[in-house]
């Protein structure tokens, strides 16, 4: 394993490289995670890719400082910069949960460069109300910021909702796992108010996916509550090629065994 450093404006983005193989695989990781957590996947898939994962802002050894929110051109940029690193012009592209929903907005600006699509539990199939409405408006983001530091409603509504089965067990405990402590609260804030312009358009990915023909594999746990394979069928509708996989996990779906998986099913030759 290596790690680099990318500088951009007045912030530097870190990255890990793992394998030595010919293509180019870009990882993009998940909220409160860091590039580190593809390693798991040189085992198996190290001889075939080069294995490049990224540290989002906020994450990892990544600083950004350009006072203003990350958006597409910005990853878009990004991904170029490293494509030239590694002296490629093609790529195959993995988002997991927060980092497929990234992964969705580089297939809206680079679909005609990806050959592989692999999205693990990922975020964006759907809109989430509460993320729209605390990233898309406002008042909501004044209330989010408001709940970070003043956070005694946010549990009371949480646990009623809970109760009263408004919401499942599953997803109870990840939201009371992320906002119990203040620190944890505010890197949920900072990243999702800085994140707020990474949206994908859904049904532009599907028609870039099917015109470019990107071979798609999506990974679902069946237990996970919090992205359940049923947000994979409902996209996957039949108009690009794409193959869902349900293992017996809930949400944390990378390991290993996932890299002899997506080894088994992936397409590398086109």
């Amino acid at each position: 394993m290596s790690s680099f450093f990318i500088p951009y404006g007045h912030s530097r983005f870190h990255g890990v490289i793992t394998g030595k193989g010919p293509q180019l695989l870009i990882c993009l990781h998940g909220f409160g995670e860091s590039a580190a957590h593809f390693n798991c996947l040189e085992e198996e898939l190290g001889n075939i890719f080069t294995i490049v994962s990224l540290n989002m802002p906020f994450h990892g050894e990544t600083e950004w400082k350009e006072q203003r929110d990350f958006d597409k051109d910005d990853l878009e940029a990004l991904v170029k910069k490293i494509l030239e690193r590694q002296g490629k012009q093609n790529f195959s592209l993995m988002g997991y949960s927060m980092g497929g929903r990234l992964a969705l907005c580089i297939v809206e600006k680079m679909a005609d460069r990806i050959e592989n699509l692999l999205l693990a539990a990922p975020d964006g199939l759907k809109n989430n109300p509460w993320h729209m409405l605390v990233t898309q408006t406002r008042w909501g983001n004044r209330l989010f910021k408001h709940t970070t530091y003043h956070p005694a409603f946010f549990f009371r509504l949480l646990t009623l909702s809970n109760r009263f089965g408004l919401i499942n067990q599953s997803v109870y405990k990840f939201a009371f796992f992320s906002m119990d402590k203040l620190e944890k609260r505010e890197l949920v804030y900072t990243v999702w108010t800085s994140l707020r312009r990474m949206m994908p358009n859904k049904r532009r990915c599907k028609k870039l996916i099917a015109t470019h023909k990107i071979d798609t594999l999506m990974f679902f746990g069946k237990f996970d509550r919090v992205i359940p394979p049923s947000l994979g069928y409902h996209f996957s509708d039949g108009s690009f090629p794409c193959k869902i996989i349900v293992l017996n996990k809930g949400h944390q779906l990378l390991s290993e065994s996932l890299g002899a998986i997506i080894k088994n099913n992936i397409k590398t030759e086109r």
